[in-house]
């Protein structure tokens, strides 16, 4: 309770923005984050979404330095998880599976031919009604990857280790997995829904 108490001060109250530096520094992301709050139509709970931010936007300014996509990537990976009528997804674990397959890079293309964050091969656009330039674009990337990791868990009726296997093209081997898994539970941790046990069969 005292957690989500810190969290809603810090995000919705001006006041206390600087209070707790440890969690978030800069006054000027605090309005970047009220305002991708109020806009983005999935975060129905503003408590919640205001925990996911302040939790991961420290941990992803590492890798992305641009604000905009840094909160593009957030906003996406929060809404994804969410998506209604649609099994959810941990969104510290889409953030696992993006650092895994490309350090979040949007433009990374891999030697298979993998493209964007999650790394989408190029027949899945026609697949799923999608436009192949929309690979390289943060938010259509994200909603390929995120369709496919949901189509292969249902697939492995709900085994993590499997599905992830399927998604890397690594089936019968556990090493891609366990790297994704162990990203989500040391790095990515701490503001997901579905707990870290669900993935960790």
């Amino acid at each position: 309770m005292r957690t989500r108490l810190l969290f809603t001060l810090l995000v919705l109250s001006p006041a206390c923005a600087l209070a707790a530096p440890e969690v978030q520094h800069e006054a000027e992301l605090q309005s970047v984050v009220q305002r991708a709050i109020e806009a983005a139509p999935c975060f129905a709970d503003k408590y919640d979404s205001a925990v996911w931010f302040a939790l991961q936007e420290p941990r992803l300014r590492k890798y992305v330095k641009n604000t905009d996509e840094r909160m593009l990537i957030l906003e996406t990976a929060y809404c994804e998880a969410h998506r209604p009528d649609e099994q959810r997804l941990p969104p510290g674990l889409i953030l696992a599976v993006m650092d895994v397959e490309s350090r979040f890079d949007h433009w990374a293309v891999s030697s298979a031919g993998a493209v964007g964050l999650m790394q989408v091969m190029p027949f899945w656009p026609a697949k799923l009604g999608m436009e192949p330039h929309q690979l390289t674009q943060i938010a259509s990337n994200m909603r390929m990857g995120c369709a496919i990791l949901r189509y292969y868990l249902k697939q492995e009726k709900n085994d993590w280790h499997k599905a992830l296997a399927r998604y890397n093209g690594s089936v019968g081997s556990r090493k891609y997995s366990n790297l994704v898994v162990t990203r989500w539970t040391t790095r990515w941790n701490g503001a997901d829904d579905l707990g870290a046990s669900t993935a960790m069969r």
